[in-house]
């Protein structure tokens, strides 16, 4: 029983290890510049994907290249998705800072484009893509070399807008009944697609009774070198005094000279970067599919709140706590342990699945969040008690 105790607290860890990946972007994010990034969980699913579509490369090129793919995954899917975030903050989030709830609804919008875009996406999708964003923004450069343009430049850029969505739509059609692309099928589909790790990831080692699949050690190991990563940066480099001179104080912050829009810019990149890690460490757990995202991400949420807003080691505390007490409630191992204590036995086997232990996790945080509601270690400072 031991063991079986063991293992599962093992496995919960690992899961927390994903939750706290995932929550660095997010408590990041969201102690900065106050943004409830609803599309943080689609940023994971877009790792997870980039996984699965380097693995299939370097199966394609054999040898080795197939055991070293998960390096070049997690790489590739911080670039990526480091970028997407970039493009979502210029495109989106910088218009709507101070207004939380709008920010909210954007950032769900984004979420469900985001899940259709990957449902959908071919090459005649990709084409149209890459021929708008060339129309719009390259209009949109001539048009910024222009300073008399005065009050008519917001009609001008809507027409702009307007010309860049028509050509695109028309270019799309036009290839659709005449090229070879009009038979493409979409690359992923609704259906979930599987990731298979590497040889040397596969299978597991025994310590003292518990079996402790490499996968899982990998991913814990993961978790370290980013927590470390994020701690070096922000203590340590001259961009990460920045962030957390903006995080305390962003008025003084811009009087000093800090430059704080490009401050915001990096640190939604950055978040948004680990959040793809956090896809690829997901990809090694189970099979990805659209709402992979979406199964993570009130987690995740959860752990920044009980963390404490942008407190690295409340949100550590918080990501394994909560991924430990999920797996421990829904697998039934709680409920085993107290068997002789049959009312509480009885209580946590009707909570032993997994979305019923979700359910006691949140009314406990809940509980928790009454009696502390800046979380475990809540943010301090003249700002926050005024």
């Amino acid at each position: 029983m031991l063991a079986g105790f063991l293992e599962a607290v093992f496995n919960g860890i690992s899961i927390g290890a994903v939750l706290l990946i995932a929550a660095l972007g997010l408590a990041i994010i969201f102690g900065l510049m106050g943004v409830i990034n609803m599309a943080h969980g689609e940023l994971m699913m877009f790792g997870a994907y980039t996984t699965f579509v380097v693995q299939n490369v370097c199966k394609q090129l054999g040898g080795v290249w197939f055991e070293v793919y998960i390096f070049l995954a997690l790489i590739i899917a911080f670039i990526f998705t480091a970028t997407v975030g970039l493009i979502l903050e210029k495109g989106v989030i910088r218009y709507l800072y101070g207004r939380p709830l709008e920010t909210l609804l954007a950032t769900w919008g984004v979420s469900l484009i985001f899940q259709q875009f990957v449902r959908s996406v071919n090459w005649i999708l990709i084409i149209g893509i890459g021929l708008f964003s060339l129309l719009f923004f390259g209009g949109l450069w001539i048009l910024n070399s222009r300073t008399d343009l005065g009050r008519v430049r917001n009609w001008i850029v809507a027409v702009i807008f307007l010309l860049s969505l028509g050509v695109t739509i028309a270019t799309g059609n036009l290839l659709s009944q005449t090229s070879q692309l009009a038979v493409t099928q979409p690359w992923f589909g609704a259906q979930n697609v599987d990731v298979t790790a590497p040889t040397w990831l596969q299978g597991g080692m025994s310590l003292g009774g518990v079996q402790l699949p490499f996968a899982r050690l990998f991913i814990i190991g993961l978790t370290i070198i980013c927590v470390a990563g994020i701690y070096l940066f922000l203590q340590r480099s001259s961009w990460g005094l920045r962030i957390r001179s903006v995080t305390q104080n962003r008025s003084m912050s811009a009087c000093l000279g800090i430059p704080t829009q490009k401050v915001d810019a990096i640190t939604f990149a950055l978040g948004s970067g680990l959040a793809g890690v956090a896809g690829c460490a997901i990809s090694l757990l189970g099979s990805v599919g659209p709402n992979t995202g979406q199964n993570y991400i009130i987690d995740t949420f959860m752990v920044v709140v009980v963390g404490g807003v942008g407190n690295l080691a409340g949100t550590i505390v918080a990501a394994l706590g909560i991924g430990t007490a999920n797996f421990l409630i829904g697998s039934g191992t709680l409920a085993l342990l107290l068997t002789p204590v049959k009312p509480l036995a009885d209580l946590f086997t009707f909570f032993a699945t997994t979305s019923m232990a979700k359910v006691m996790v949140f009314a406990l945080i809940i509980v928790f969040l009454q009696w502390k509601p800046g979380g475990i270690f809540p943010q301090k400072g003249r700002t926050v008690d005024v």
